[in-house]
């Protein structure tokens, strides 16, 4: 029966779990930093939190492409959707009476956990476009803008529905409470779970099995937009995973549904420009697929905003919820392109044979940059401030505007996928 559904049908599948993954994953998030903030902890403990979690994400991304070329992309889609249930059940017991050093150690273990399952799941997810986009042999530009478009949209949805999910834990944290909103979330992804079961077996599995000398990329063009994502999501991370939620609960007297409805809106605005990318350009006349000079262009665009934020703060123009609120704004619609346009182009650098490989590669310099810029934003945020995460965060996005400098042109294809 799995083999009968169509490329179309796979992908719906892997989209409707990668989508089930995601509201589990923001909601998290929220639930973490608020539970323990509440409960005394710094941000920079906070932060510690998540260091399992982005750097086992490095790890996973990088081992998680190769087990995908080798098994196929539905082992690693199963494991990473069963270990986030696992990671959800396993912070069930957590309690305010656990002495500190052990609700450290444990929530880190479980992270750790969760980190793993978020980017196996999602290098699934991202692989699978490449393998179902329809092929268009006769026209190579409408075969990279139906690659650009299915791209945009699962990227784009997924960032909404992380929004949602960022919303979602905070109000579970203020409805239900920590320890019975994990419990919920663990059952209702077991149930996507199921869902995925009628996948076939071989889907993004490599005809000849790659050795573990094909973890590393050899393509200048993943190598350096590798990079370029490091500087582009450490430049995100380092403040708003920590610095920026705790700054609106304590700085501005925000209460927590407050601030995870915020950051939830936000994230679906974001999720909503991704989604739009293929559109919002031909709007501005841009009728082809991106490419590397639309990346620098929007790299060196957003290199100004944080900047801008941290002179508001530092100059006092203004209300400081303003100026956090609107350039909040602009950096979500400037970083939107900047990620939708990334995504689609580590796609077009490769071919449909390597491309676990590849997209592993790729999402592992994701994973790093999260990791430093989740480390940074705790620890910053005590010495400085806000301010002293957004200045940090500007100097990162104009380190991958140089590096964006250096991308060859896109390669053409024979036969686009």
């Amino acid at each position: 029966m799995a083999r009968a559904l169509s490329a179309l049908q796979q992908y719906g599948i892997v989209t409707a779990n990668y989508w089930a993954f995601t509201l589990t994953d923001g909601a998290l998030r929220m639930l973490v930093v608020f539970h323990f903030h509440e409960l005394g902890y710094s941000t920079l403990e906070i932060a510690f939190l998540f260091l399992f979690y982005e750097f086992f994400g490095i790890v996973t991304n990088l081992y998680g492409g190769w087990l995908g070329a080798r098994f196929g992309l539905r082992l690693t889609l199963w494991s990473g959707t069963l270990m986030q249930v696992a990671a959800l059940l396993m912070l069930i017991p957590v309690a305010d009476s656990w002495p500190k050093w052990w609700s450290v150690a444990y929530v880190m273990v479980a992270q750790a956990i969760s980190g793993i399952a978020k980017d196996l799941n999602k290098m699934s997810a991202k692989s699978a476009i490449k393998t179902v986009v329809p092929d268009t042999p006769n026209d190579q530009e409408q075969g990279q803008q139906q690659l650009f478009r299915w791209v945009a949209i699962l990227t784009g949805s997924k960032n909404a529905l992380k929004g949602v999910g960022f919303f979602l834990g905070g109000l579970l944290l203020t409805t239900i409470g920590f320890n019975a909103a994990v419990g919920a979330m663990a059952a209702g992804l077991s149930v996507a779970f199921v869902l995925t079961l009628v996948l076939p077996a071989d889907i993004g599995r490599m005809k000849q099995k790659p050795g573990f000398s094909a973890l590393f990329s050899k393509s200048q063009g993943i190598n350096v937009l590798s990079l370029a994502r490091f500087f582009l999501f450490g430049a995100r991370d380092v403040w708003f995973v920590v610095a920026l939620p705790v700054f609106l609960q304590t700085a501005l007297g925000w209460r927590f549904w407050e601030v995870g409805g915020f950051m939830g809106l936000w994230v679906i605005g974001y999720g909503i420009v991704q989604g739009s990318a293929p559109a919002l350009r031909r709007s501005w006349g841009q009728s082809g697929p991106p490419t590397p000079a639309a990346v620098e262009f929007w790299s060196a665009v957003l290199t100004a905003i944080p900047a801008l934020i941290a002179m508001a703060l530092w100059r006092q123009v203004g209300q400081p919820g303003v100026a956090v609120v609107a350039g909040l704004a602009a950096f979500g619609v400037v970083f939107a392109m900047n990620s939708s346009i990334h995504s689609y182009m580590v796609l077009a650098y490769t071919d449909a044979e390597a491309v676990s490989l590849n997209v592993g590669f790729y999402y592992m310099a994701n994973a790093a940059g999260r990791l430093i810029g989740t480390v940074l934003s705790g620890a910053l945020f005590l010495v400085g401030g806000l301010q002293a995460c957004l200045w940090v965060s500007s100097g990162l996005v104009a380190a991958a505007w140089l590096v964006s400098s250096r991308l060859p042109a896109l390669p053409r294809p024979e036969c686009p996928a």
